[in-house]
């Protein structure tokens, strides 16, 4: 069942949340990194702070202990998707893995009308990164459409529907 948040700058998002028990978000992931990389934005957006971060090449997309790690050969990252035997404590461990991941669409923001994205969370509630899916209301290079073009969300809509339900 999606919620629904109101922001303290009045924009409304709809959370449609995965089940994160298992593999599935390492799946979504290795999906989204290794099919669809050239299409996506990604870093952690936070009050005060967004790294809008655009893939050059295709990166590698590699699993140990619990963590995919998306390296594109100059840099890279890490997230604790899975189960996280390293940590010296199984209460640090579920800290570090995603406890909670949703897509996202949200309206009313000053720099689009609207966002399609795909969020995830640790144990403690941080924000570990934010997906940003292509925007109906932009073209490849960020600028502005006169129209949107609808069937730009068609990719976060089918992996939605697939790993979310909806």
């Amino acid at each position: 069942m999606p919620t629904i948040e109101r922001g303290q700058d009045g924009v409304t998002t709809e959370y449609s949340d995965v089940a994160v028990a298992g593999d599935g978000v390492e799946r979504l992931l290795t999906e989204l990194f290794s099919e669809h990389w050239d299409k996506l934005t990604v870093g952690p957006l936070i009050e005060g702070a967004a790294y809008e971060i655009r893939f050059a090449a295709r990166p590698t997309v590699t699993m140990l202990d619990g963590y995919l790690t998306v390296d594109t050969g100059v840099w890279h990252f890490h997230l604790c998707v899975n189960d996280h035997r390293g940590a010296p404590t199984a209460e640090l461990a579920q800290v570090r893995r995603v406890a909670r991941a949703a897509f996202f669409r949200s309206d009313g923001d000053s720099c689009s009308p609207s966002t399609w994205g795909l969020r995830l969370w640790n144990g403690r509630g941080e924000q570990m990164i934010t997906v940003l899916f292509p925007n109906a209301h932009f073209d490849e290079s960020w600028r502005r459409l006169a129209e949107p073009r609808w069937e730009k969300t068609a990719l976060w809509e089918d992996l939605k529907r697939r790993y979310a339900g909806d």
